[in-house]
């Protein structure tokens, strides 16, 4: 078996996930991570797909492009490598007892940047990004600008003292920042 990754987007209509998923499911694939929004009107899907050892990326390609055209949605497909031989060096940090899950939301004013020196500053402080989500919520009278972020940070992090740098540069923005430890997925 081997894995690659699928992508696609386009205007959001009923039938999307079906169509891709069922071109996926007739090639023998097996989903094992996925990611699926309506960002502005478009859907964005992003999958992690288990596929047999013979399936050609090109021909996968092909047969999603196909089989969605009707939806009007534009794919791709790119092998994955295994992120297991990966090392700190690379990128990749393995903490012997286990990184420890943060959840970090951002709500005020919009304005550019309120992503980049949030995940910079988290980044500083040794924390992985696992998901990210942006949104402005209209009111009748503002509209404000929410930022959701789940975070790996290791069991060594310092966690007051990133408490007290995000809460100065919430300060600097003008927003309001909280961070607090996540509940793992529970079955």
């Amino acid at each position: 078996m081997a894995r690659v990754a699928v992508t696609a987007f386009g205007s959001d209509r009923p039938g999307m996930v079906a169509g891709v998923t069922g071109v996926l499911m007739d090639h023998g694939a097996n989903i094992e991570d996925s990611a699926m929004t309506i960002l502005g009107g478009h859907f964005a899907m992003m999958l992690l797909v288990e596929v047999p050892g013979d399936q050609e990326v090109a021909a996968l390609e092909a047969a999603l492009a196909a089989g969605v055209a009707d939806l009007g949605l534009s794919v791709a497909v790119r092998p994955v490598a295994d992120p297991g031989g990966a090392t700190e060096d690379e990128g990749h940090v393995d903490w012997a007892d286990g990184p420890c899950a943060w959840s970090v939301s951002v709500h005020g004013a919009d304005q550019p940047g309120i992503v980049y020196r949030v995940t910079r500053l988290l980044a500083e402080h040794g924390a992985n990004v696992a998901d990210l989500s942006t949104r402005v919520v209209a009111s009748p009278t503002q509209a404000a600008y929410v930022l959701l972020l789940r975070v790996t940070l290791a069991p060594s992090t310092d966690g007051e003292a990133l408490a007290d740098e995000l809460a100065g540069l919430a300060a600097a923005l003008g927003v309001e920042v909280h961070i607090r430890p996540d509940d793992a997925d529970i079955l």
